[in-house]
């Protein structure tokens, strides 16, 4: 499975409610990987652009919405910067959660799953 790469000027609330959802939909094997999870995903982007988003991850499928949730099962904080150049490829996941550049909380085996989400 190759990485979807979104468009370097896409917007996070471009990305979170239609660019996530429709490439975990257009592809099969992402969906089964995902199998029943089920669980909620929010995300805080700090700076400019930035705000809240949260994905819904239901049994192979993933909806995306604009604003907090109130009970997310992982929490991932970033800011707009580190979530460009993690889109982008130039930074990998573990890089920024071992420079502190990603903050987690909540269910961390979930976090494990995000690169099937993302992408």
């Amino acid at each position: 499975m190759g990485r979807s790469t979104p468009p370097p000027d896409i917007l996070p609330a471009e990305f979170f409610t239609r660019w996530v959802p429709n490439i975990v939909e257009s592809d099969s094997d992402r969906r089964a990987r995902l199998g029943d999870t089920r669980a909620v995903l929010a995300f805080e982007l700090l700076g400019d652009d930035g705000g809240h988003y949260h994905l819904r991850v239901y049994e192979g499928s993933v909806t995306g919405r604009c604003g907090a949730h109130e009970a997310p099962d992982l929490c991932v904080r970033l800011d707009v910067t580190t979530w460009r150049e993690l889109n982008e490829g130039s930074l990998s996941a573990p890089e920024a959660f071992l420079r502190r550049r990603v903050q987690l909380a909540g269910d961390l085996r979930l976090a494990v799953k995000l690169h099937l989400i993302l992408g």
